[in-house]
């Protein structure tokens, strides 16, 4: 009778350690959660690049990315970085994460740009990461064929879209799309012809995803009226 117990409880210990185990980001895997998330310190930059420059001509991306564990980053956000590389060929660190559903939101910082320094990708879905920063992806024949855009054009001559200058702090809107489908609603400012130029309002897109996870496009919502001068 002895026996029959400890193997019950051995199974038992078993399919606890598995259940554990499937729950957690596994290196290797295309998840990512929290475990992601790294704030480095202030200094983290700086002492990264001055190693990076003793070592033998290595290119200072994959370095610097190879510096974030010894400054204490997680394996899931070491792991997070350098699929990120490999997709976009930029340094981009999981600053914050917000479990949505069948795909998640990742606010990103980008160390080494100048500006914007935050981004915003759509991951764990199919494809693992979207790049909410990508304005090939937009909906443009919807924005260009809208009256709102076309009445627009008329005060700001040179109107276009560009990537959004995000906080790392301000989570899009979800919600329920078509057939039990998510939508993430994210604006992008229109700038009268550079990044710099007069603000011309923001347009709505929704990100839309259908009940897998899947990435089915964008689609044009909407504007938001331009800043009265």
């Amino acid at each position: 009778m002895r026996k029959v117990v400890l193997v019950l409880i051995g199974i038992a210990t078993l399919a606890t350690f598995s259940v554990a185990q499937s729950a957690a980001p596994q290196s290797g895997t295309g998840n990512f959660g929290p475990s992601a998330v790294w704030q480095p310190a202030s200094g983290f930059l700086a002492t990264a690049q001055a190693a990076c420059d003793k070592s033998s001509g290595a290119p200072l991306e994959p370095c610097l990315i190879d510096q974030m564990a010894k400054a204490g980053a997680s394996p899931d956000a070491v792991r997070f970085t350098r699929q990120l590389y490999k997709l976009t060929g930029e340094v981009g660190i999981m600053s914050g994460f917000d479990n949505s559903g069948k795909v998640d939101l990742a606010w990103v910082t980008y160390p080494l740009r100048s500006s914007p320094s935050h981004g915003l990708l759509l991951i764990n879905g199919q494809p693992p990461m979207v790049n909410a920063e990508n304005l090939a992806a937009l909906d443009q024949n919807g924005l260009q064929q809208s009256f709102q855009f076309q009445d627009l054009k008329n005060q700001y001559p040179k109107v276009g879209l560009f990537p959004g200058d995000r906080d790392g702090k301000t989570w899009p809107n979800s919600q329920t799309g078509p057939n039990g489908g998510l939508q993430f609603v994210i604006g992008y400012p229109l700038r009268n012809g550079c990044p710099t130029c007069a603000h011309a309002g923001f347009a709505l897109f929704t990100w839309n995803f259908d009940p897998t996870g899947k990435f089915t496009g964008t689609t044009f919502m909407g504007m938001t009226p331009a800043p009265i001068n």
